[in-house]
């Protein structure tokens, strides 16, 4: 069981790292999902996940990709987008995931040395952007 504390991490290199980890069989459970970090600048940031929940179908609006606005299912479907999961090993992959906001269960994490960022100038955490696409968490 691989347990991840997400406090300062990058995102795409946790989410690529979970990804494996859950294709080779592990379960894994990520602590403190809303303090991941999104490296970039904060104003282009927001407005790529905004136009991204704009994407419609034209001729049937109702029938749009769904984006969530929680933090813990927004890192869900991020690491989902790495599996493979119209098949069934990457269907059985993905239940094996588990997303928390916090660290309700006082797991013990570990902490990837490979997915710290070398230097922080710009970045945006997921609960900021969260927010900005309309949570009230």
């Amino acid at each position: 069981m691989l347990i991840i504390d997400g406090k300062g991490l990058i995102l795409g290199r946790v989410a690529s790292i979970a990804a494996k980890a859950l294709l080779n069989g592990e379960e894994v459970h990520v602590v403190n999902s809303e303090e991941l970090i999104i490296q970039g600048n904060k104003k282009y940031i927001v407005e790529k996940y905004k136009a991204r929940r704009r994407l419609r179908n034209k001729q049937n609006p109702e029938k749009s990709p769904k984006w969530p606005r929680v933090p813990n299912l927004l890192v869900r479907r991020i690491i989902r987008g790495m599996l493979p999961r119209k098949k069934a090993s990457g269907r059985s992959a993905f239940k094996k995931l588990r997303v928390y906001i916090g660290n309700p269960k006082n797991l013990e994490g570990k902490v990837l040395d490979e997915a710290k960022p070398k230097h922080l100038a710009k970045y945006i955490t997921i609960k900021e952007l969260c927010h900005e696409l309309g949570w009230r968490g």
